[in-house]
């Protein structure tokens, strides 16, 4: 069993997330193998709110070096939860924009 706070890792806090906001979108990083139904369950339970819909990405990590050696940054998953229009909005946010 998976709890919310397991699925939900952090918040996503760009310059393009925060963009998003006007139109009640928020944007958090996932666990990998979280699917859109746990994300949603696990928003509403964490701030008490209504969730309209989930979009998920999946970003592949980066390529970096260190000298001559090359590796890569662990992939992750992104989610874009939008509200209700009838909702609360997340008060975490409000204070960013």
């Amino acid at each position: 069993m998976t709890y919310a706070y397991d699925i939900i890792i952090k918040p996503i806090i760009s310059e393009q997330s925060m963009n998003q906001l006007a139109d009640r979108k928020y944007t958090f990083q996932v666990k990998k193998s979280a699917n859109k139904v746990q994300i949603k369950q696990a928003i509403e339970e964490i701030f008490g709110v209504k969730v309209e819909s989930v979009n998920t990405l999946n970003m592949m990590g980066k390529m970096k070096r260190m000298g001559r050696n090359e590796g890569r940054r662990p992939a992750w998953k992104k989610a874009i939860v939008k509200l209700t229009p009838d909702s609360k909005t997340i008060e975490f946010f409000d204070g960013m924009a």
